[in-house]
């Protein structure tokens, strides 16, 4: 095993969180005054972020208890949920889509209230794409608050949040840029402050990554998916007894370690296909297929979907968007 191999097996969930990366839908910087409301509508496969730079707001998002948030918090609502943002409980709060915006590209300033105490946000509505999201976005609870105050990660959040709010303030040339960049950093960062914090982070397939055994196979599995891999070579990079690694495997993960690869690779080749323009014969190449034939009927079982329409239906059915900003790819 080469130096490189043998420190990524010593931690498998650090190298599944690497992979992570942020595709970004849109960003907008809302200046607010009291009284007032925003209904963010539902959007799918999104994980909204909002970052309160001044002042503070009322977060209410479908089968959470409302909560405030304050200047210096940052909010995630990562399935994609409708929520609604205000001044207080009982505000008119039309739907977000519906209001005038500022378009810089991805870029958006919205105005709006009734002229009495400022609240500023940053909010995005962003996309995880890699197969690791897949497993991670269905662990993570229906909200996510993260207040640095009072926090382990306080320094950093602290520090990153004040730079947002400080070019959210100025508005300088390339402010736009700065922001998206640091809101995706704080992104990503709330999300693994969350694994490392909460109990519901140790369970699963996030546990099964703590595991020292079956972690290091999931490792194994996620660096080299073409590799033909079976319970018994899995195994025996173990050191374990088949039938021993094919129980634990199951009982951390959930499911047998040959269909957790088989669904591994399906979507790996989905991000192949939709992000990369990989071609079905190239990607059936690269997750360790013989046939294209084979290729397809098992990407079809696990996806829903053949190969070669799975890009199309990526581009034809994103869900409706916010603003006309809102479309564009990073």
């Amino acid at each position: 095993m080469s130096v490189t191999d043998q420190l990524h097996s010593e931690d498998p969930l650090g190298e599944a969180l690497h992979f992570l990366r942020v595709t970004g839908s849109f960003y907008c910087r809302s200046e607010l005054t009291a009284p007032w409301g925003l209904t963010v509508p539902p959007w799918e496969d999104c994980l909204w972020f909002h970052i309160v730079t001044a002042g503070r707001c009322r977060l209410h998002v479908d089968g959470a208890e409302p909560r405030w948030i304050q200047q210096g918090d940052l909010a995630l609502v990562p399935h994609g949920r409708g929520h609604v943002l205000g001044s207080g409980p009982d505000v008119i709060a039309p739907d977000v889509t519906g209001l005038e915006h500022e378009f810089q590209n991805r870029y958006a300033i919205l105005r709006h209230g009734g002229g009495g105490a400022a609240t500023t946000l940053v909010c995005g509505a962003v996309r995880l794409d890699h197969p690791a999201a897949h497993h991670i976005l269905p662990l993570l609870p229906v909200v996510i608050h993260m207040e640095p105050a009072g926090s382990p990660q306080a320094e950093w959040m602290q520090s990153t949040l004040r730079l947002v709010a400080a070019e959210a303030a100025e508005m300088r040339p390339g402010g736009e840029a700065v922001i998206t960049r640091l809101s995706d950093i704080l992104v990503i960062q709330a999300l693994r402050a969350w694994i490392e914090t909460d109990p519901a982070a140790q369970r699963g397939w996030l546990g099964a990554l703590r595991d020292r055994q079956i972690g290091r196979a999931i490792s194994l599995i996620h660096r080299d998916p073409a590799r033909d891999w079976t319970v018994a070579s899995l195994a025996n990079e173990l050191a374990m007894s088949r039938s021993a690694f094919a129980a634990r495997f199951t009982e951390l993960v959930d499911e047998p370690a040959m269909r957790y690869l088989t669904r591994w690779r399906m979507q790996t080749a989905r991000t192949l296909l939709t992000e990369d323009g990989a071609t079905v014969a190239e990607v059936a190449s690269r997750m360790g297929y013989r046939s294209e034939a084979a290729f397809s009927r098992a990407f079809k079982r696990i996806i829903g979907l053949p190969p070669g329409a799975s890009s199309r239906a990526t581009a034809t059915t994103a869900p409706a968007p916010v603003a006309p900003a809102l479309v564009s790819g990073p």
